[in-house]
């Protein structure tokens, strides 16, 4: 037989074993090292368990910690032992007790056999490639590392620091050249055996021992000074996540795993029992061999690192709860913001609903008394509650979760001073928001009030400042929202453009041209009102120059109610 097998176990011992009677079964002799840390008697009893073949060993034990030069060492010794115990070996494939073969081992045999001279180990230099996760890139090897990173986290930053601080340079041995690829690889026994016995290993080991993840370095880098023929790829199909993590296959996964044509796979789930049942896959000789394809699944792990990074727009969850400002969407759907448009408008939730068709619209969502639903329940769509104190304990989620469970649907909502304001920064960094603004509209409800005027002028003067915040936010160089602010002095000269937007907005596709405005709230006197504020100190510059004269915007009287003036 012409490959050899290395296996580095350390959990699930009796998958391992699984494993290798499928490697034996297929011809190949294998070498196993099992981590020190597995319990001697866990150890002996998997010795034991192999002792029927004759073609198994086990290699003297080293303590395996992630990131640390003992994976290394107990690669060395496991190849050395397997290939001086068969000197007929052609390649030395390396494994884990983790991995299952996907193809027939003779498969990968033959297509061995027809590649003698190559060397299929992934090798690039950190310039060429973006995958060191956690900042260390040419790092890793000028600097020291002589700490655990997962058992003393901090002792590992701080002596990093130290070391950067200090402008610290390892000296990188003469000739060499750093490379890093995956761990799993498959040597020709002529390079594995010059890496080896190279008179300069010492001076390489000794070099790599404080290298930060040897060993994804020090064969990869090694087989550069001996390969006469190298492809820069794993036969092993080995996927990492955003966090530089292994993903696990599961039965789930059967379809991908097939379609991916690879020889091996890692890591699969000790308790995938589907997948130790169906794999290997029979061996069907085609005239041609086929070779691995793992980018066939590239695109299932990238959107898999997507979802799981960015999530979905719009919706929140515990396994995913993104950081301020780092979501792909604030909210999952488009949704319109009307400010004013009540005040101005007889009615207008009614007409706008009829006029839009598909929209829904509703009232003034974050009123300090409710949250008023379209349907005006005290349930709404989702479970979701009108009451205020459910709402404003957290106003964000609860617009989001009003998007996500409407999806499909329009929603618009009023908006006002008077409401709930701590949800202003959100819809302005929502690149769905659509928010249109009537300033200073809110003054009509004062002018219409019968009340003291010293009360109206100071309840004018607290309404123009809420506003005035919120027109400062929406004019933020972060704002993300579509934002419209017309003057009610400007809406009340021409409203149907304004309007027109508005519903063509809403509708999300073209409308019929509105053939006239609708019913406006009688403003007669308005004028006067404004210029008594004005006379008593307080500027309504929000409202803009309103006209003396108002009858001809609008068609329904309104009773005027009287104010006092003192």
């Amino acid at each position: 037989m012409n490959v050899g097998v290395v296996i580095l176990a350390h959990t699930a011992l009796q998958r391992a074993e699984q494993a290798i009677r499928l490697w034996v079964g297929g011809g190949c002799p294998v070498v196993v090292h099992v981590d020190k840390k597995v319990d001697q008697k866990e150890y002996n009893a998997f010795v034991d368990a192999l002792s029927d073949l004759d073609q198994v060993q086990f290699s003297k034990r080293h303590l395996c910690e992630w990131g640390t030069w003992g994976l290394v060492a107990a690669t060395q010794e496991a190849a050395a032992l397997l290939m001086d115990s068969h000197p007929e070996l052609r390649h030395i494939y390396l494994a884990s007790g983790a991995c299952l073969p996907l193809r027939p081992v003779s498969e990968l045999c033959d297509y061995l056999d027809a590649r003698r001279e190559t060397d299929f180990i992934e090798s690039s230099t950190t310039e060429d490639v973006p995958w060191t996760v956690g900042g260390l890139d040419q790092e890793r090897f000028t600097l020291r590392f002589p700490f655990s990173w997962r058992r003393h986290r901090r002792i590992f930053d701080f002596y990093v620091k130290i070391q950067q601080f200090a402008r610290f340079k390892r000296r990188i041995p003469t000739g060499v050249v750093p490379h890093m690829g995956s761990q799993w690889w498959c040597l020709t026994r002529r390079t594995l055996s010059a890496i080896l016995n190279d008179p300069k290993r010492p001076t390489y080991d000794r070099y790599f021992r404080k290298v930060w993840i040897p060993d994804e370095s020090y064969f990869q880098t090694i087989a550069r000074l001996h390969s006469t023929k190298i492809e820069s790829r794993s036969l092993t199909l080995s996927k990492f996540d955003f966090q530089g993590k292994p993903h696990v296959f599961y039965n789930d996964h059967k379809a991908l795993l097939r379609r991916s044509a690879c020889f091996v796979a890692r890591k699969i789930w000790p308790r995938a029992d589907e997948l130790y049942k169906i794999f290997p896959l029979p061996y069907n000789k085609p005239d041609e061999q086929v070779g691995p394809n793992p980018s066939s699944a590239d695109r299932v792990f990238a959107n898999a690192v997507d979802r799981r990074i960015l999530g979905r727009p719009g919706l929140y969850m515990q396994s995913r709860y993104p950081t301020i400002d780092d979501e792909i969407g604030v909210t999952a759907a488009p949704y319109s913001v009307l400010q004013g448009f009540t005040e101005v408008i007889d009615d207008f939730e009614a007409w706008l609903s009829k006029t839009t068709g598909g929209g829904v619209v509703h009232g003034h969502l974050f009123a300090p008394d409710r949250a008023h639903f379209c349907d005006n329940s005290a349930i709404y769509t989702g479970g979701m509650s009108d009451h205020p104190t459910l709402r404003d304990y957290n106003p964000k989620m609860f617009l989001s979760n009003l998007i996500w469970n409407n999806r499909g649907k329009h929603q618009a909502f009023q908006f006002g001073p008077r409401d709930t304001q701590t949800i202003n920064w959100m819809m302005a960094k929502d690149s769905n928001a659509r928010i249109s603004i009537v300033s200073g509209a809110w003054i009509i409800s004062l002018f219409l009030a019968r009340e003291e005027f010293s009360d109206l002028r100071k309840e004018a003067a607290r309404l123009q400042k809420i506003e005035h915040a919120q027109l400062k936010i929406l004019r933020s160089p972060f704002t993300k929202a579509r934002v419209r602010v017309i003057t009610l002095a400007e809406f009340v000269r021409s409203p149907m453009e304004t309007l027109e937007s508005i519903v063509d907005e809403i509708s999300e596709q073209p409308h019929p041209r509105l053939a006239e405005a609708p019913t406006m709230v009688k403003l007669d006197g308005l004028g006067a009102f404004l210029q008594d504020l004005r006379n008593q100190g307080m500027h309504p510059f929000l409202t803009g120059e309103f006209p003396k004269n108002t009858d001809n915007v609008t068609s329904v009287q309104t009773q005027q109610k009287p104010y006092l003036v003192r």
